[in-house]
């Protein structure tokens, strides 16, 4: 086993520092390639070049196990024999995955619109007061944690005692002393399971949103503002037709981010719930297909299912990117 790590630890090195080195000399031999060729053919084959590393990367790392899935997708649980479309019948009639739907459904909801709203709130307002550093710190340093490492902490804080027993969760502790009410199960109530999961998510993600948007309000003209105020207008309707239109293509973007985000969560009900209690999502699905039932082809056929939804996200996204370089 140490001699394993070691090998590892070896081959982690290697590839750590390999990987420029070969960069750096494979962009050396293309320069000096290029400085014997003829001008407009050096102009010609210089780009394709620098670009062929990446595009063999892309193609190695992303586009062939992507096309590899697809083809999973189509065969039985081993990957050795041709099912048709029974993996994907799987997936239209079964209700473990119809029930991972509508908590993803859930999931984009709550987590786009909670970490845009806080991310715009944080953002404004902080922008206003003189301590918006710390204010700005408080929110995002979640984002430094490991969505693990939050969804420890969090079970921990939902945790819950029958009544009559000592609170050792600190939101049952703080729910009964101040209501003086029953403590509530919140990882395992239906009623709460789903929303109590997802509000860890915006907690861990709204700093993202936060450091973003706080970008993009540098960015906004002050000229704009104080024109506005001079005229009369008031610190909402400076907001609603001043900064709100100038934030509109990064609120976009920042959309488009948290609702990938949400389609493929994963870390936060795999550790606090594990998709029990009427908590799972497609990515918890395709989790217990893979490794728990080692069926490749539901497995590959659920992935695809991810990719399809949230492609038509980052068609949304790029089409909006497109629109705003070009109105600039």
């Amino acid at each position: 086993m140490h001699a394993t790590g070691n090998a590892r630890f070896a081959l982690a090195v290697a590839l750590m520092l390999g990987t420029p080195l070969a960069l750096l000399s494979w962009l050396w031999l293309v320069e000096r390639l290029v400085r014997v060729m003829p001008r407009r053919a050096a102009a010609r084959i210089r780009p394709v070049l620098w670009l062929l590393p990446a595009v063999v990367l892309v193609g190695v790392f992303l586009a062939w196990p992507m096309l590899y899935t697809g083809i999973l997708s189509f065969r039985d649980g081993i990957g050795r024999n041709w099912h048709g479309l029974s993996n994907y019948s799987y997936l239209a009639s079964s209700p473990e995955v119809h029930a991972a739907l509508r908590n993803n459904v859930l999931w984009l909801v709550l987590l786009v619109g909670g970490c845009t709203l806080v991310g715009l709130l944080v953002a404004t307002l902080g922008d206003a007061v003189r301590y918006e550093a710390i204010a700005k710190a408080i929110i995002v340093a979640p984002v430094a944690i490991s969505f693990v490492s939050g969804a420890v902490i969090w079970r921990f804080m939902f945790d819950y005692q029958p009544p009559g027993l000592p609170q050792t969760g600190t939101i049952n502790a703080a729910w009964t002393s101040t209501t003086h009410s029953a403590p509530i199960a919140w990882l395992v109530d239906s009623r709460t399971n789903n929303t109590a999961l997802v509000m860890v998510g915006v907690w861990m993600t709204a700093g993202l949103a936060v450091v973003i948007f706080s970008a993009a309000l540098k960015g906004v003209p002050p000229e704009l503002t104080e024109a506005a105020r001079v005229d009369g207008a008031s610190n909402w309707q400076v907001f609603r037709h001043i900064i709100l239109p100038q934030l509109k293509p990064t609120i976009v973007v920042v959309a488009t981010l948290l609702a990938v985000m949400a389609l493929k969560a994963f870390d936060i009900v795999y550790v606090m719930t594990n998709g029990n209690y009427d908590t799972n999502v497609i990515a918890n699905v395709m989790y217990q297909q893979l490794f728990i039932s080692q069926d490749n082809g539901k497995a590959s056929a659920v992935a695809v299912l991810l990719t399809v939804l949230a492609a038509p996200v980052l068609l949304v996204n790029s089409r909006m990117n497109r629109r705003a370089e070009a109105g600039r």
